[in-house]
């Protein structure tokens, strides 16, 4: 491995290490498995680390040192890792990433530090509030494709500095699924019409199932069309496993951090959450995977300074003190750090967007059967995680946990009832899971 490599590495484990802790924090108050709490969440530590990593470059004193240990690099190192971190993710098919810094037109800021920042957008706040916003959306809603509409920053008059990220992904699965209205029979989302879908594919491998702290998770990898770099993997705990738990089981599980049985390891039965294997009488032989699961939309603000121990930004908030020489001579502290989010699952691909802005203000039919072969059925029938991942690294675009999903579209008077999909012919389906 070379040393660019080893660092590309490092940081790629820095960022998954600040989504798991971010997870922890951002799901706990969106359910648990047994469905309880808000409509659910989506976040990205991809969109939020680099800008730390820009602010850690330029800042001094304690800033400084809570920066450096948010981002689990030292300060020294965090302008180039972040400047690594974001050209790699140049180069990711199917994702498109920006960086932005606007700064008042009289803020002198320091060659050393703007020197070192990413290839990106450079403006000028004016002091025109209604104009300043309107530029700064407009570059949130086409970096994101408009995805996201507007820059989650609330200008003032002595805002000095908005430092900005975006980050948008667009997939299509390489097997699509097949949609219909449903209702679960069972579970917190039991007689509710959903739109769910289906699809059987002939591996399965694409099912793991990871030990973790509450106990084993369920992990179905949806792989990205051919020519895509990222995959969505959709992660199931037991019905009382905390969704924090489930996320951190699965940001383990796929970085590699923590090891994982695939599908054709696994053993007959029950052996994960919503996850039943047996061998069926069948026609052919091939090993086949019916999954069932739901359509979701979600979108979330987040307001960093909540939480400012977190990313590193407690000190840097105090407004009696400059924290950032390196940045600019002018005293400057922390006014506001947020960032809005969103992510789309359904039946022929994945969207998700993040926008993050950190604002500095001044310091001061029936045929013989022949063969046996092994199916697996994977159910998503209550509360479940997921990571949009970047296959090749390991490294976590977005994270989610989902509570609501998206219900059927109401039948027009007199419109012929969709019917669910039949089971997939040839197979007596296994027992249904007990988890």
């Amino acid at each position: 491995m070379t040393q660019t490599q080893t660092q590309t590495h490092s940081t790629v484990r820095a960022v998954n290490h600040l989504t798991a802790r971010w997870a922890a924090k951002a799901a706990s108050g969106s359910g648990s498995g047994s469905g309880s709490g808000s409509g659910g969440t989506v976040f990205t530590a991809a969109g939020v680390w680099p800008l730390l990593a820009l602010l850690a470059d330029g800042a001094g004193g304690p800033a400084r040192d809570e920066l450096a240990q948010a981002l689990g690099i030292p300060a020294e190192d965090a302008a180039g890792a972040a400047r690594e971190l974001l050209a790699a993710l140049a180069g990711v098919r199917g994702l498109s990433t920006a960086t932005g810094l606007w700064a008042a037109a009289d803020l002198p800021l320091e060659e050393g530090w703007s020197a070192k920042l990413p290839p990106g957008t450079r403006g000028t706040l004016t002091g025109d509030l209604d104009g300043d916003t309107k530029t700064l959306d407009g570059w949130a809603s086409d970096r994101t494709g408009g995805l996201i509409e507007h820059m989650p920053v609330t200008l003032q008059p002595d805002t000095r500095l908005v430092l900005a990220s975006a980050l948008a992904l667009t997939l299509k699965w390489a097997e699509p699924f097949r949609e219909f209205p449903g209702r679960p029979s069972a579970g917190p989302w039991a007689g509710r019409a959903l739109r769910q879908l289906s699809r059987t594919t002939s591996s399965l491998d694409p099912v793991r199932v990871a030990e973790g702290p509450a106990g084993p998770v369920t992990a179905l990898e949806v792989t990205g069309a051919d020519g895509m770099d990222i995959d969505v993997h959709l992660l199931l705990g037991g019905p009382e496993a905390p969704a924090a738990d489930v996320l951190a089981t699965g940001i383990a599980a796929v970085s590699g951090a923590l090891p994982s049985v695939a599908g054709e390891a696994l053993p007959d039965g029950s052996p994960g959450p919503g996850l039943a294997i047996a061998a069926v009488d069948a026609f052919s032989p091939q090993p086949q995977l019916s999954v069932s699961t739901v359509a979701f939309s979600l979108s979330a603000e987040h307001d960093l300074l909540a939480d400012a121990a977190l990313f590193g930004l407690l000190t840097a908030t105090d407004r009696a003190y400059g924290h950032f020489p390196g940045i600019s001579a002018e005293p400057l502290a922390i006014g506001s750090a947020r960032q809005s989010a969103m992510a789309r699952f359904h039946a022929a691909g994945f969207e998700a967007a993040a926008v993050t802005a950190i604002a500095a203000r001044p310091g001061g039919a029936a045929r013989p059967v022949t063969y046996r072969a092994r199916r697996a059925e994977v159910r998503f029938d209550r509360p479940f995680g997921f990571l949009a991942v970047h296959r090749a690294s390991g490294l976590v675009l977005a994270a989610g946990w989902v509570t609501d999903p998206e219900p059927a579209a109401q039948p027009r008077p007199g419109a012929a009832g969709l019917l669910a999909p039949p089971p997939f012919p040839g197979v007596r389906p296994p027992v249904p899971p007990s988890h």
